[in-house]
Parts: C-alpha cells; structure tokens; sequence
C-alpha cells in the first residue's frame, strides 16, 4: 500500500519547525511509519545545495533552478522509496515554497516555476499541505529572537508580506489539499488544529 505525503507551509518563524513533533507522533500513534524530512535538504547533495541557497547571494531564476535540483534528488533518494514501502512522508517545505518565495518574492514568473514542477514532479503533489499562517509582524518578530537569521530571514516586511500573499494565493486555489492553520494561535491550540487535520487525513 502506497503511503502519503504531507508537507508543511509558511513564512520562517510561522512555527512550522516547532510543531513537527506533534505531526509525526499523531501519525505514528494512527500505526503509520513516518519519514521526517525537509527542503531544501533532505539528502546528501540536498543538504550541500542548502548551505549556498541560504546564505550566498544569486540571481533569482538560478535560486528556484537549485531548488528544484534540490528537490529533484529528494524525490528519487527519499520521497518515492518511502512511499513506495507505506511510510507517511512529512516533509518540512516542497514547491510551495517555490511558488512562494521565489516566485512571490523573488519574482520568477510563475509559468517558469510551474515549468519547473512539471518536469521535477509530473505525477507528485502533497496528499496534505498544511500552512502555517502568520502576520508578517509576529513572523519578523519571532525571527528577531532566533539563532543567526539566514539571507530570506534578514529581508523586510514587504518581502514577507509577498511570500504571505502567494502562500495564501496557493491555498486558494487548491483548497482540496491545503489546510490554512493560524500559527499566531496559543501553542495548544495550534496543535488541537493539527490533530484535528490528521485524524481526518
């Protein structure tokens, strides 16, 4: 039996990373094996490719073309082969993100990043993509007490605010798979949300 995919969405410091915990052991208590992953990253050459992304400056097409090679080795080393056994995929950020950072922000036309997609996953799209929403405000604030911001955590609101804008976009018009979580909520509640997600997965 094939498993599924889940990945979490948002703006850096909207929380995703804090309730990953919660995720996994909601699915793991339903009997699911689970794959913990993230983007970019994930393996080897994912993990090198993040270094550069994150903190060396670079022309916006040639930032999404790194994402998606990324992403591309993700999907054969780790995504499909889990899938592939039954496990339950949870990754931490997927082409979402390019539609919103790099597009939303960066400003890669859109049909190049759908380009993108198309070539890197034809037959792949998330079971489930929760999005962790926030005001821009709470997420500048909340990275303001992180550890060294990286070079997309150092931007102004109005960058923020675009990635929030197309993020919001995305969940629009794919409603079906997408499920918005107000991540400005008390963490308890938050993670009520999510448990309520999961069991209806």
């Amino acid at each position: 039996m094939r498993g599924k995919f889940i990945t979490l969405e948002g703006m850096d410091g909207a929380g995703k990373s804090t309730h990953i915990p919660t995720i996994i052991a909601a699915l793991e208590s339903a009997g699911h094996r689970v794959v913990s992953t993230r983007e970019p990253g994930g393996t080897s050459l994912g993990e090198h490719l993040r270094e550069i992304l994150l903190h060396e400056a670079m022309h916006p097409e040639t930032e999404a073309l790194l994402m998606f090679a990324a992403r591309r080795q993700h999907i054969a080393e780790v995504i499909e082969p889990a899938m592939s056994e039954g496990a339950y995929v949870v990754s931490d950020r997927f082409s979402d993100a390019s539609f919103a950072y790099q597009h939303g922000a960066r400003g890669v036309d859109a049909g190049k990043i759908l380009q993108l997609e198309a070539w890197v996953h034809p037959h792949l799209q998330p079971d489930l993509t929760i999005l962790f929403d926030v005001p821009v405000e709470v997420s500048i604030a909340r990275l303001a007490n992180a550890r060294r911001p990286d070079k997309f955590e150092q931007q102004d609101a109005e960058f923020f605010t675009r990635i929030r804008n197309a993020y919001l976009q995305r969940a629009a018009e794919s409603p079906e798979r997408f499920r918005v979580v107000d991540g400005n909520q008390p963490i308890t509640l938050v993670e009520q949300s999510l448990l309520h997600i999961i069991a209806d997965l």
